[in-house]
């Protein structure tokens, strides 16, 4: 065991590296001090006497003079640059060394033998002292510990003190990065791995891997629940990575180089914890699906950002090396089917570059399906091929359902399933050469990929799986979430800022709306195009592109962006705006560059930063901010030009090179659908949300912000529209431990209904012809042409038949029971289809009566009033409503006018109705108290009792207003009841406004003040003693309070950090047991009183609730303010009967 020499009272950095070689010593490594080492010279890196013993143990039958020269082609090893000659050497030590013996027969001489762990040799070593010359001068470093594999320092560790504040593993980073780089190669050239630790923080990288790229290590094993206590580093990083056995089997196949031509990039990589288990977990599932022949390799649920396609790097290894012992797959082919093309060019990016790593052998994007079956069928095994969805998919001119049959073919799908869901639901129709119309059945995923290679295996990658996704690709085999990447530092945490303002409708437009409905119901409009209509105009999107809304939301995009980049000028920041449709999204553009025309100015970079005369000749001229979108046909022609019309693709490659480039003046983008997903731009910080968005899509969405970047602590999504309780939605599935895999009984019982269904709906046209839908070779022509008759057989059906509905059983017209009987034949095809293992005639069958029923709704009609035609006239209505009664401020969600001003007083008083200005003051006062109470619940109770006594007092005296008092006189004295009741409550203003203000008096923040309020009350509530009151400016100030509410303040602060802390119930419940804890510790109360501590929860509970995120600039008002769209609002009056302060439907 390693001994620490002289110990001098103090806890010191020699002692820490001792305790890590004592762990280390305790996992099966050999200790030896550097001292004691023989080495001819201090240049010498290599331990020759354990490099020697291995090889003449390994080899027999080598001569000790072989050995030797083997040792010296080790030793003397050169490359044109360092990286190159690291590179090298680890080739090397993976794969063997070349060595011709005496016989003149070239053979493999393997330096570390990983087929067999305990027969290498394991040294840790310490006190290794590194010689080298710097002018002519030798100096030397000496690293704090090197762990060696048969004589080889494949890992170098560097640590720092535990107990010295000053000393962090930033330094240990700069040691091995800059100073070893600089200072001694020679050693690093045999060094790949890295590890900086500082007793608490212990991270792993490689010699190559930049700061904020190494990582814990927080699982030992797979199926241990992951660790994020700081001082479990240590222990599960030696336990996880350097146990000799786990040790060599990272070194071996989980460092990625890439090719050697590419050295010049100086990529090297190790893995992170989740993706060495995902890649181990999936292997041994595909070698079990390859075996079993069940073609379900498994779904991997890995969150965006986590680093997905470096796995199936890794997967691809394991299968390409470490299966050559299993027959069916040997040498396997893998093809990777990709969502769309950004996500293809990410893995063109990494995989053709990474053949020596792959060793597959070719490496390739392929264009089309007829491409792919060719390069097939010219192997019989390797090769790495990668497909867009689209081109898998797209049959227009591949007939051939089969693309190969072998069994050792292995399709990675990444995200790619998702596109085609709603595609392969229903039947496409479309328009021949000489416009006939067209339809084509579709297929589930599922089934498109089992046709095109029949005894494959097929494994899903996804940060977002649904339901589906599990029934194409089998059971979740391992789950990295977003919670845990923000944990272990992979992805920043995003903070979320709402910024949202109710919509005002004018009531005598909706009425005309309305009636405007009827009358077309009069002239013959279907029922569904009614509710379809309906739908749509009362969309946000409507309100969303009023025009006055967008001119206000241009301004406050563009006052946050520059507040906030102002804040950071050093950093570069930029930002993404997401609209809810294209048209919506120009429009807004327009908005911007009306106001902001100098965004528009196209320029290299944007003034101010730095930029190199080579970083120029790489930037183009671009705007400040673009939009970015596919364009449309029926685009207006400024839209269709701006979007670079039939060049549009074209366009979005150059502003998705220009927005990747960090110094490009091109800084916000506008977007709708496109770079949603797959898009990542690391110094993106701010998204600017103006689109209702849920599940999947919002996560992929504000997942845009959550990359690391240096000097980004976190990502902001700002929310003009109201995400918030879809977020935490989400956040519940893709964020923690929550499966939207269904179960084999909901397939199964959603197949059994759906086959119920399909049989009565056969039934129905048991009188009808159905064959030639069925018919594969059916003309695509002929089908539609079949589906129009179906559509007829079932209008002129006067067969009534018996339905089941709310009001009991009752007759319904034959159209009317189809209709409703598909409905529910689409309800559980959505479910069950998706698994692929309905027939094919059930497939096509459901398809049919579904596009039936399509063409019978349109046809429901006797006029010619459709759902487009009722748009465009609502559409107008409700332009002009939101014009009547103009849309609320943006920014108001924000910065509230302040009723405590004396403008806002000022305005008060121009109001001449006595009446109307005591209902103006009493609902401006219940929408401050109610604000008031988000953050300080006791102040805010008090002053809600105040007002309600006010207004029971108003009541009362109006009560004895008698009806023989009249004229004059009563007017008199309902004036004088009203001025009471009027004085009495700009008295409550006043006194809340001394209250909030009187924060500054006592010098606390305005939060930390409700925390000091509802201890002094507690104090008096239960007649204990705590600390001493004193008066100060007419305020009562008790220092012993102030230093307690700050406390509790700072741990909420601290604990709110966390990712979506509101909904981690771990954390919430550890913020509550640090309070209590800081309660005792501070003596409040003197004796234990489980009342107070619950008093005091209560008020944190609330805090909790409301305290979100931080308004810009307004000091005294922090809490985050969230508003609803609503059609109307109801001014409360007096007289009205009012909810009571502390009622659910006040605190919501």
């Amino acid at each position: 065991m390693a001994r620490l020499k002289e110990y001098n009272g103090h806890y010191c950095e020699s002692e820490y590296e001792y305790a890590f070689i004592g762990f280390l010593e305790a996992e099966g490594w050999k200790y030896s001090s550097g001292n004691n080492i023989h080495r001819v010279t201090k240049r010498d890196v290599l331990i020759a006497d354990d490099f020697k013993k291995f090889i003449a143990d390994t080899n027999p039958d080598l001569t000790e003079d072989e050995v030797t020269q083997i040792y010296d082609n080790v030793r003397l090893v050169g490359a044109e640059s360092n990286f190159a000659t690291l590179h090298k050497v680890y080739g090397w030590m993976v794969n063997g060394v070349q060595f011709t013996s005496q016989d003149g027969l070239p053979r493999m001489i393997s330096l570390i033998d990983f087929d067999n762990w305990d027969k290498n040799i394991f040294r840790v070593v310490n006190q290794f002292t590194v010689e080298y010359t710097n002018n002519g001068q030798k100096e030397n470093r000496r690293p704090d510990v090197l762990l060696f594999v048969n004589g080889m320092p494949l890992c170098v560790v560097e640590l720092k003190n535990p107990v010295d504040a000053n000393a962090t593993i930033y330094d240990a980073w700069e040691q091995i990065n800059i100073r070893y780089w600089r200072d001694i190669p020679h050693l690093l050239h045999y060094c790949p791995l890295a590890c900086i630790s500082d007793g608490v923080k212990t991270r792993l990288g490689t010699v190559r891997t930049p700061y904020e790229h190494f990582y814990a290590w927080r699982r030992v094993n797979e199926g241990d629940v992951v660790s994020t206590l700081p001082f479990a580093e240590t222990e599960t990083m030696i336990k996880g990575v350097y146990t000799p056995e786990r040790f060599v089997e990272i070194f071996r196949d989980y460092i990625y180089f890439q090719d050697s031509i590419y050295d010049s990039d100086e990529v090297e990589i190790v893995c992170r914890y989740p993706q060495f288990f995902a890649a181990k977990l999936l292997k041994q599932s595909i070698v079990n699906s390859v075996v079993t022949r069940s073609g379900k390799g498994g779904t991997y649920f890995g969150a965006t950002g986590c680093g997905k396609t470096y796995t199936m790097a890794f997967l691809a290894r394991q299968l390409a090396l470490r299966c050559t012992d299993i027959p069916e797959i040997g040498s396997p082919t893998i093809i990777l089917i990709v969502d769309r093309d950004e996500l293809q060019k990410q893995g063109s990016n990494l995989f053709t570059k990474s053949k020596e790593f792959l060793n597959l052998g070719e490496v390739s994007v392929v264009k089309n399906r007829t491409q792919l079956r060719q390069e097939l069928g010219a192997r019989q095994s390797g090769g790495f091929y990668i497909c867009t969805i689209q081109k898998f998919c797209d049959r227009e001119d591949d007939k051939i359902g089969l693309i190969n049959d072998r069994q050792n073919i292995i399709c990675f799908s990444d995200e790619a399933h998702r596109t085609q869901l709603e595609h392969s639901k229903k039947i496409q129709f479309s328009k021949d050469a000489d416009e006939n119309m067209k339809a084509m059945v579709s297929k589930p995923y599922a089934k498109v990929l089992k046709e095109a290679f029949p005894h494959a295996t097929f494994v899903g990658f996804t940060g977002t799986p649904i339901a589906e996704t599990y029934q194409t690709f089998g059971d979740e085999i391992d789950r990295y979430t977003m919670d845990q990447a923000v944990a272990d530092g992979l992805t920043v945490s995003i903070k979320y800022h709402p910024r949202i303002a109710k919509v005002l409708l004018d009531n005598k437009k909706v009425k005309e709306i309305e009636n405007y409905y009827k009358k077309c119901a009069d002239d013959g409009a279907t029922y569904e195009d009614i509710e379809a209509s309906k739908k749509a105009m009362s969309s946000m999107e409507i309100i969303l592109g009023e025009p006055s809304r967008l001119e206000r939301l241009a301004t406050d995009i563009h006052d946050h962006y520059v507040a906030s980049c102002a804040g950071d000028p050093d950093r570069i920041q930029k930002a993404m705006v997401v609209c809810s449709n294209r048209k919506i999204a120009y429009a807004l553009l327009q908005k911007f560059k009306d106001k902001y025309p100098e965004w528009f100015e196209e320029k290299k970079s944007p003034d101010g930063i730095s930029v190199t005369e080579e970083e120029l000749k790489e930037l183009k001229p671009m705007p400040f901010m673009a939009m970015v979108s596919s364009v449309g046909s029926n685009d207006e022609k400024d839209m269709y030009d701006y979007l670079g019309g039939v060049k549009n693709d074209k366009r979005s490659e150059e502003l998705d090179a220009a927005f990747k480039q960090e110094k490009s003046n091109f800084s916000i983008v506008i977007v709708v659908d496109m770079w949603i997903t797959g898009f990542d731009v690391p110094c993106l910080t701010y998204l600017y949300n103006d689109k209702p968005l849920k599940k999947h899509l919002l996560i992929q969405t504000i997942s845009r912000v959550n990359r690391k970047y240096p000097g980004k602590e976190y990502g902001m999504v700002i929310d003009y529209i109201g995400i918030r309780d879809n977020m935490r939605e989400a956040m519940k599935v893709y964020g923690g431990d929550t499966s939207v895999a269904p179960t084999s009984d909901d397939v199964e019982q959603a197949t059994s209904v759906f086959r119920e269904e399909l049989e009565v709906l056969k039934n129905m046209f048991t009188g009808y012809d159905l064959s030639p839908f069925l018919n594969p070779e059916c003309d695509s022509i002929e089908r539609y042409r079949l589906l129009a008759k179906a559509a007829e057989y079932v209008f002129v059906s006067t067969e009534e038949l018996q339905s089941e509905g709310n009001k009991g059983v009752q007759k319904v017209s034959f159209k009317t029971y189809f209709l409703k009987t598909v409905k529910r034949m689409r309800a559980a095809f959505d479910i069950c289809q998706p698994s692929g293992y309905l027939g094919e005639e059930e497939s096509a069958l459901a398809q049919c009566f579904m596009a039936i029923a399509g063409f019978v709704r349109k046809m429901s009609g006797t006029s010619e009033v459709d759902t487009d035609t009722m748009n465009r006239a609502v559409s107008k209505m409700v332009e002009e409503a939101l014009k009547y009664n103009q849309v609320e401020s943006v920014l108001e969600s924000g910065e509230e006018e302040d009723i405590f001003s004396p403008e806002y007083f000022e305005k008060l008083s121009d109001v001449k109705m006595p009446a109307t200005k005591l209902e103006l003051l009493v609902k401006m006062l219940r929408k401050q108290i109610k604000e008031y109470g988000k953050v300080n619940q006791l102040a805010a109770k008090s002053f809600q009792e105040m007002l309600e006594k006010t207004i029971a007092e108003y009541h009362e005296r109006r009560k004895h207003l008698t009806a023989e008092e009249a004229g004059e006189t009563q007017e008199k004295a309902s004036e004088d009841i009203i001025k009471i009741a009027t004085e009495q409550a700009l008295a409550i203003l006043r006194q809340m406004n001394e209250n909030r203000e009187s924060f500054r008096k006592i010098g606390l923040t305005f939060e930390e003040k409700a925390f000091y309020d509802i201890l002094i009350s507690l104090r008096e509530q239960y007649n204990f003693e705590y600390g001493t009151d004193k008066e100060v400016d007419g305020v009562v100030v008790n220092d012993k309070c102030k230093a307690l509410a700050k406390k509790i303040k700072d741990i909420i602060d601290t604990k709110s950090s966390f990712a979506d802390w509101l909904n981690n119930q771990n954390v919430r419940n550890d913020l509550k047991f640090e309070i209590k804890i800081c309660l005792v510790k501070n003596g409040y109360p003197p004796q234990y009183s489980p009342e107070v501590f619950n008093k005091v929860m209560e008020q944190v509970e609330n805090f909790e609730e409301y305290s979100v995120t931080e308004d810009i600039g307004n000091e005294a008002a922090k809490s985050a303010k969230i508003y609803q769209y609503e059609p109307e609002y109801n001014v409360m009056k007096v007289a009205e009967d009012s909810a009571h302060y502390g009622d659910s439907k006040n605190n919501q």
